[in-house]
């Protein structure tokens, strides 16, 4: 085993010991690294593989760099979502952001809403069961959490079912978009999400401040009505280094069975 460790490149067994080092504690949340220059000497390596070192630790989201200042352990605590609790109706129909089951008392804030009315996408089409020439409630929003973007979400519904009311204004009110749902007579009572991961594009590096080489995760949720009706599909795009994905559930077969047809691919592009 370590002969194999041995053949690794040096930067990389240079990344793992800072690595462990963090995780046991000996530099901690916002604790600068070794430099350039202190890794050139402790090591005896070339500064251009002290600097993939930490390249490597900052790719992982386990470090960042200030500009002037050195590289140092990230301080952000990663979000746990927890994917089943956070849909309860005991959240949004009690007038409470399904947020609320993730972010305890953490500063979340949505900096960025547009509401449109738009063709959707043929994949969001055949989704909700629409028609070409149908309309959809457009929903873009960006959030961040302790001042860092960490989700971008864009939500689509039928027009028909949601025009006049909140859901088509920034605000939608107390529990959100799926409180309105309710009161318009289509309460979401079943949700599915499917889960997919890549590289972000030069979009979403923007959006997200995404440190290089840090993956994205898609999820492409749906809301379902008790008659298996489809009303939302909403596409997010999270930062794979902000978030932990917790799901709890009991091992109990589920009544609920919309059409399987309904499943949408998460976009590729």
């Amino acid at each position: 085993m370590a002969a194999t460790d041995d053949r690794r490149p040096k930067y990389q067994r240079i990344a793992d010991s800072l690595r462990e080092a963090i995780q046991s504690g000996e530099y901690g949340p916002g604790d600068r690294l070794p430099g350039e220059n202190d890794l050139m000497a402790a090591h005896g390596v070339a500064r251009m593989t002290a600097r993939q070192a930490l390249g490597v630790l900052r790719d992982e989201g386990i470090a960042e760099a200030r500009k002037g200042a050195g590289v140092f352990v990230r301080t952000f605590r990663p979000l746990r979502r927890r994917g089943i609790q956070r849909l309860a109706r005991d959240q949004w129909g009690n007038g409470r952001s399904i947020w609320s089951a993730d972010i305890e008392s953490r500063a979340l804030e949505v900096d960025q809403v547009s509401v449109s009315e738009e063709t959707a996408p043929a994949r969001i089409r055949t989704v909700l069961d629409l028609a070409a020439e149908d309309v959809t409630c457009v929903r873009r929003r960006r959030f961040v959490l302790d001042n860092k973007p960490v989700l971008l979400a864009t939500s689509y519904l039928p027009l028909d079912l949601v025009a006049g009311s909140a859901i088509t204004q920034e605000d939608t009110g107390p529990g959100g978009t799926y409180a309105r749902l309710a009161e318009l007579g289509y309460e979401p009572v079943h949700f599915r999400e499917e889960i997919r991961s890549r590289m972000p594009s030069s979009d979403e590096v923007t959006l997200l401040s995404l440190a290089s080489g840090t993956p994205i995760i898609l999820i492409c949720r749906t809301a379902f009505t008790d008659q298996g009706r489809p009303i939302e599909v909403n596409e997010m795009t999270l930062d794979a280094a902000s978030y932990v994905l917790e799901y709890d559930f009991d091992a109990t077969p589920m009544p609920f069975s919309p059409n399987a047809d309904a499943t949408t691919p998460t976009d590729p592009a």
